[in-house]
This record gives structure tokens, C-alpha cells and sequence, in this order.
């Protein structure tokens, strides 16, 4: 697992007196550094991407840190050029970051995994109520197959098995040999 905390690359890429995120350019600046500190990681990883330290984040440096950064690592998506398989889990993120990670969210019909302020992993974004409830049953899990979901769930095999596929193309759960764990749970 990796770390990026925000307000450092900030001070490192824009300015070394404030940890505010505002204006587009900001945001452009800083999600470009975190691409090359991204680029430097060979293969599968989980990214943890730190707020704590970041005081006002606006909409438009939302847009360019979070969802702009999403959309490179979503299959499928109009800017998807991953250079490795790349997993993310948003931390430290305030109320008002939430108001505004939200909203971009919504708008590109994305979702993500973030901690909460005691530390627990949740869907933040665009998923259905059966996305949520399969994520959340393999979050207790900690990884599981999905025959122990299906059973669990109550629900067909390969429908369980094409939604555990369907999260992971959206990076909220990974696949591991036979079994698929959630974004959030700690190793």
C-alpha cells in the first residue's frame, strides 16, 4: 500500500504557505504530480490519498484531483490510461471535502472508498443498493469467494459473480486468484 498526502504535494507543486485546494490550475498541478508519483509504482497497489491536512478543497480541484484521477484508472472510462492496475482509498476526508468529492462523483457517475473519521472504509458516489449491500458483506469478509456471498446474499452465483466484477472494474473490490476482497479492508 501507498501513500500520497495531498497537502505535501501541494506545498511541493504550487505554493509552501497554504493547504487550501482552489482554483482549477491547483487541482490540475497537483493531480499531475500525483500521476508521476503513481507512474513510479509497478503493478497492483492501493493508493491510500490523504486529506488531513488539505483545509478547503473546491469543486473544480475535486474535479481535477479525484475525479480526473478516477476516470485514468476506470476501464472504459473516455480517460482511462492506467499504467498499472491502481486502487485507491480516500483518507482524511472532511465534511465539506465529502460536499464537494460528492458532487464530481455524481456528476461523472463514479463512486470511491473512504474513511470515515474513525478509520472504517465507506462507498462514497454512484452505486446502486445492490453494489453497496455485496460491498459491504465482502468489506466484513475481508475477501471471499463468490460462492460464500452468493449463499450469504441469497443471490443467483453468477449474479454475484458479475456485480463482484463489475465493482472491481470500477476499483472498489479487487480480485485476487478465486477470491475478491474490498477496497477498505485492512491487510
Amino acid at each position: 500500500m501507498h501513500h500520497i498526502d495531498v497537502s505535501t504535494v501541494l506545498r511541493r507543486t504550487v505554493c509552501d504557505l497554504y493547504s487550501n485546494l482552489v482554483t482549477r490550475p491547483t487541482g490540475a498541478a497537483v493531480r499531475t504530480e500525483i500521476e508521476q508519483l503513481l507512474r513510479e509504482i509497478n503493478g497492483r497497489t492501493i493508493t491510500v490519498i490523504d486529506f488531513s491536512n488539505v483545509g478547503l478543497l473546491d469543486l473544480s480541484c475535486a474535479d481535477e484531483i479525484v475525479a480526473k484521477l478516477l476516470l485514468r484508472y476506470v476501464p472504459g472510462a473516455e480517460q482511462a490510461e492506467p499504467d498499472h492496475e491502481g486502487y485507491f482509498l480516500f483518507r482524511g476526508v472532511s465534511d465539506h471535502h465529502l460536499d464537494m468529492i460528492e458532487c464530481v462523483l455524481e456528476r461523472h457517475r463514479l463512486a470511491l472508498v473512504a474513511e470515515n473519521e474513525h478509520g472504517e472504509p465507506l462507498l462514497v458516489g454512484v452505486v446502486d443498493d445492490q453494489e453497496r449491500a455485496l460491498w459491504e458483506v465482502l468489506l466484513r469478509h475481508g475477501a471471499a469467494r463468490p460462492a460464500t456471498l452468493a449463499l450469504e446474499t441469497m443471490r443467483p452465483l453468477d449474479v454475484v459473480t458479475a456485480r463482484l466484477d463489475a465493482l472491481c472494474r470500477r476499483r472498489l473490490a479487487m480480485r485476487v486468484g478465486e477470491d475478491y476482497i474490498a477496497v477498505g479492508v485492512a491487510r
